[in-house]
């Protein structure tokens, strides 16, 4: 499903998605409240997202459609770049982000990672967001937190390497367990912590203190399940 207010980019979007063999697209809104009343009607398994729009803006309708049973993945389209955006849309449930400006390959790349279960960051976001909770801007409670404490300190160590921006590879080379393992361990903590993907979880680990700002390194690439 396409939402967006101009009707001329949702026209430029429909067209790039309706391309694809494997995609329909099967609804289009020009605003929040649109979307979300048509969500409920078509049960989209992807949503393309615009942020800025009149009534009912992107990220309060992307807030209203994870919450419900059966959620759609989310992948939020923008043309701007600031922080707050992207922060809000992925503590609203957002299963991705890209500018706008992004290619049309890189669209229908995004469309099939999120429809996949995973998560999908442009690289230019994964490293705005890593280093916003470097820098402090975004402010962590104090551990300890009950979703943390619910997990094994095997998961803990995954969730600490997710946090810091680690594939699942590289976690089982660092872990010492195969990479099968440590997609188990991925699956079992993300249900332990109430998340849906590892960006979710990303931002639980550094706002639960279990991730210190600037101990993780910065992903060469997109963050993904």
């Amino acid at each position: 499903m396409v939402v967006d207010d101009q009707v001329m980019v949702r026209a430029g979007l429909a067209a790039i998605v309706g391309s694809q063999p494997d995609m329909e697209v099967v609804g289009e809104a020009g605003d929040g409240a649109a979307a979300v009343t048509l969500a409920g009607t078509v049960s989209p398994d992807v949503v393309l997202m615009d942020v800025r729009m009149p009534g009912v803006d992107g990220l309060t309708a992307t807030a209203r459609l994870t919450a419900g049973p059966n959620p759609p993945r989310v992948l939020v389209l923008t043309t701007f770049h600031q922080d707050e955006y992207v922060f809000q849309a992925l503590r609203a449930g957002a299963s991705g982000f890209l500018l706008k400006d992004a290619e049309p390959t890189d669209l229908v790349a995004a469309v099939r990672t999120v429809a996949a279960g995973e998560a999908m960051l442009s690289p230019v976001v994964t490293r705005r967001l890593i280093d916003a909770f470097a820098a402090g801007t975004l402010a962590a409670p104090p551990a300890p937190d009950p979703r943390i404490a619910a997990l094994t300190p095997r998961e803990r160590d995954v969730l600490t390497a997710i946090a810091q921006g680690l594939s699942n590879a590289e976690i089982g080379a660092l872990l010492g367990i195969t990479t099968g393992t440590v997609k188990v361990h991925v699956n079992a903590l993300l249900g332990k912590i109430g998340v849906r993907d590892r960006v979710q979880a990303t931002i639980v680990a550094y706002d639960t203190g279990l991730v210190s700002p600037g101990s993780g390194r910065h992903p060469g690439g997109d963050l993904r399940v």
